[in-house]
């Protein structure tokens, strides 16, 4: 018997199958966004585009709009301008953002260290933790060299420094998924079965 032929790329990259209770967690969203959080390298971005499908509402990087709204790359603002002043505008930035929901929002690594960010986020959306280890993070930012806390140094130091110093804080995030090598449909599903979970124990609260 021959072997079945190759799908053509476009067919195989056809549309993602939905998550199972995907189209139940967008009708209890309402207006309220879904937030991803954590270190440079969880992925953050790549899930979120996928998730933002799944759940048929937009998708928005939180650094491109900063950069939109300054007219300069990250690594500009952080050089230019320095880091503080970068922090303020993506703070301005993501509650704009919030305003406008429902979306899927990508956040860079020091956004959710924000008091007043975490407030908006808890106010107007879920906030997920994208939790990776280490060295799935320093393989990951490894391949790009856009990455202004990475500039100087050596990475894998910075990197646990800036876990050490951020993880307390992601983890008052709502839910907290592993970002690990598996498809990245395996993350989304997950995560749309934890925010319907929590969702449904919300509600229930409310009816107690």
């Amino acid at each position: 018997m021959s072997e079945p032929a190759e799908l053509p790329e476009t067919m195989v990259e056809a549309q993602p199958v939905p998550a199972p209770g995907a189209a139940s967690v967008r009708a209890v969203l309402g207006s309220r966004s879904v937030v991803l959080v954590g270190m440079m390298g969880a992925g953050k971005s790549s899930v979120g585009k996928r998730l933002a499908v799944a759940l048929d509402i937009p998708f928005l990087d939180a650094d491109t709009e900063i950069e939109k709204a300054a007219g300069m790359s990250i690594p500009d603002i952080f050089e230019s301008k320095g880091e503080p002043y970068f922090r303020a505008g993506e703070a301005r930035v993501i509650a704009r953002i919030l305003d406008a929901g429902p979306q899927v929002l990508a956040t860079g690594g020091g956004a959710f260290m924000n008091e007043q960010t975490r407030a908006a986020v808890a106010a107007r959306g879920i906030s997920i933790w994208l939790k990776a280890d280490l060295d799935v993070l320093l393989r990951r930012v490894k391949r790009r060299a856009d990455r202004p806390l990475l500039k100087n140094g050596d990475p894998a130091e910075t990197l646990e420094r800036l876990m050490a110093e951020r993880d307390p804080v992601y983890a008052q995030a709502d839910i907290t998924v592993g970002s690990r090598d598996v498809p990245h449909e395996s993350i989304v599903a997950e995560i749309v079965g934890l925010i319907a979970d929590r969702l449904a124990a919300a509600k229930t609260e409310v009816r107690a």
